[in-house]
């Protein structure tokens, strides 16, 4: 089944060049697909496209075989969009934070035991059952990244789309976050939707690379990459 498909996509934004040209892609259930690239080529624009956050200029986006603007059911997604430094002065504790992904499900109703059960279950999962409660600002870069990871879990998706989740963080958390989606990818059998400039840290867990450059230059296996970019300070290029 196409999680996502982009069919002969185009976009630009109105004042500038275009960001994608002539796109074809399809994201199949269980995928573990990372998309790279230059900062600037297109990846967080197709990301939004996927979600039915933009418009293609032309060519169609489906998203569970629907066009993705209309997806009825937004609740199959966990997204984890770039990290908001205001989001993270706000003094917040974890538990909070993952709470606030289960509440999405049901606006302006009480959390019940099965939502209590699903916050648990996604703060246990990343590791953070013995910080739950500690404010999010007073963990380290790699902690806050799992509570966000939580946040998208704590409805639980059939898709999980994460835009640069390694920005900030240093070498040794890349590396745990990294072993932390695989083993998420193996336990839920969630589609794994993942983009960054830097994709050494998943290089080894994923089915399949995509280099974005307005356009698709290379859609395989890692390990049929050119040999430039399987050292991550190419992908600034």
């Amino acid at each position: 089944m196409h999680v996502v498909a982009f069919e002969h996509v185009e976009f630009g934004y109105a004042s500038g060049r275009p960001v994608l040209r002539d796109l074809d892609l399809t994201v199949e259930a269980g995928e573990f697909l990372a998309l790279a690239g230059p900062n600037g080529g297109g990846k967080t624009t197709l990301l939004r496209l996927a979600l039915g956050l933009e418009r293609p200029t032309s060519g169609r986006v489906l998203l569970f075989g629907e066009p993705a603007r209309e997806l009825r059911d937004r609740t199959r997604i966990g997204y984890l969009a770039q990290r908001s430094q205001v989001a993270l002065r706000a003094p917040v504790t974890v538990r909070e934070v993952v709470e606030a992904g289960r509440t999405a499900l049901r606006p302006f109703r009480r959390l019940r035991r099965p939502d209590h059960a699903a916050i648990d279950s996604a703060i246990d999962r990343v590791g953070l059952a013995p910080l739950a409660r500690r404010p999010l600002n007073q963990l380290s870069g790699g902690q806050q990244q799992r509570a966000f990871i939580a946040k998208a879990l704590a409805a639980e998706p059939s898709l999980l789309v994460l835009d640069e989740p390694t920005t900030g963080v240093d070498v040794e958390a890349q590396e745990a976050l990294a072993a932390l989606l695989e083993r998420l990818h193996s336990e839920l059998a969630v589609t794994i939707l993942y983009a960054s400039h830097e994709f050494g840290a998943v290089e080894p867990f994923v089915h399949r690379i995509v280099l974005v450059r307005e356009r698709i230059v290379f859609d395989g296996r890692p390990s049929e990459l050119p040999g430039v970019w399987h050292d991550p300070s190419h992908a600034h290029a």
